[in-house]
């Protein structure tokens, strides 16, 4: 729009050179682009506005997609959103992370049983596995005669914060642009299975992965704990047993959580976390499987 009002105010006095009647020509000219101008300004805006209320509804419908069509996801596409996420906020503008692009049949059935063998990590037409890396940073440092003391535990949790950073930001841009993803909670649970598919070498470690496609579903939105049960005022407010049951009655209302508490014969929903879904055994199993692939990585000693 700058460059419109500073072409016509450089080149209108060449164009219609001062005189009475090309005085008439120019205001007539300067009424006519100003009124293009209003114009122009008013879709501007009224496009940034409808987008932005667009983005928060999207946000605000989100959903987990597991099942894609067979349409492929452009490579131009999957290039400018990858690029667009790294304006995401990242740890002394560093950008910690590197991204790992699955596209091939073979590289997604080498990665399926890190995700527990589920269905879409090998029927999307794209995995994404973001990684915390300070590998390149380690190696730019060491080829500018710097001395790098990245191999260590909050090394590792600054890049992992940058890596899911990314994630998140990405994840929005591509629901913006119409992809379904479903983000794999699993790839902290394996995390060897998967440097092992990726080849992943010291200082890079696997924090988050999506399989991305165009929706074939519209599944039902998920529940949602109610505002008050996580966001707090000034100091933290540890819940009393009555705020548990105001701030979990919905959830254990819905039939279907009821239903998952009568077939597997539990007391409550609660149990079906603490002994089916997350258990203790499982938890530490995994907790020292993933420090094991830490102290591997170079990022625990």
């Amino acid at each position: 729009m700058a460059r419109i009002f500073y072409a016509f105010f450089t080149f209108q006095p060449l164009i219609f050179p001062f005189s009475d009647k090309n005085f008439k020509l120019s205001t007539l000219n300067f009424k006519l682009f100003r009124t293009f101008a209003r114009k122009y300004i008013f879709f501007t805006f009224s496009f940034f506005t409808f987008h932005s209320s667009f983005f928060t509804y999207m946000i605000s419908t989100r959903r987990t997609i597991r099942h894609y069509t067979a349409r492929e996801v452009e490579p131009a596409l999957l290039d400018r959103l990858l690029t667009e996420a790294a304006r995401t906020q990242t740890m002394g503008n560093l950008q910690l992370y590197s991204v790992v692009v699955t596209r091939s049949a073979e590289g997604k059935a080498a990665l399926a049983p890190a995700h527990f063998n589920q269905p879409m990590v090998t029927q999307a037409p794209v995995v994404l596995t973001i990684c915390a890396d300070f590998r390149r940073t380690t190696a730019w440092a060491n080829c500018r005669k710097a001395d790098p003391g990245y191999d260590n535990l909050l090394s590792f949790m600054n890049a992992a914060t940058d890596a899911l950073l990314y994630t998140q930001t990405f994840c929005n841009l591509a629901e913006d642009a119409g992809l379904g993803l479903c983000f794999l909670g699993t790839t902290i649970y394996s995390p060897q299975g998967i440097i092992d598919a990726l080849h992943l070498p010291q200082l890079v470690f696997p924090v988050a992965a999506l399989t991305i496609g165009w929706p074939a579903e519209n599944p039902p939105q998920t529940d949602r704990l109610p505002f008050e049960s996580f966001v707090h005022d000034e100091t933290y407010h540890d819940p009393s047993p009555a705020d548990i049951d105001r701030f979990y009655a919905a959830k254990e209302a819905l039939p279907d959580n009821q239903e998952f508490v009568r077939i597997n014969n539990k007391e409550t929903l609660a149990q079906i976390f603490t002994d089916i879904r997350y258990t203790r055994k499982d938890n530490e199993l995994l907790s020292t499987n993933f420090l094991e692939a830490l102290r591997m990585q170079g990022f625990f000693k």
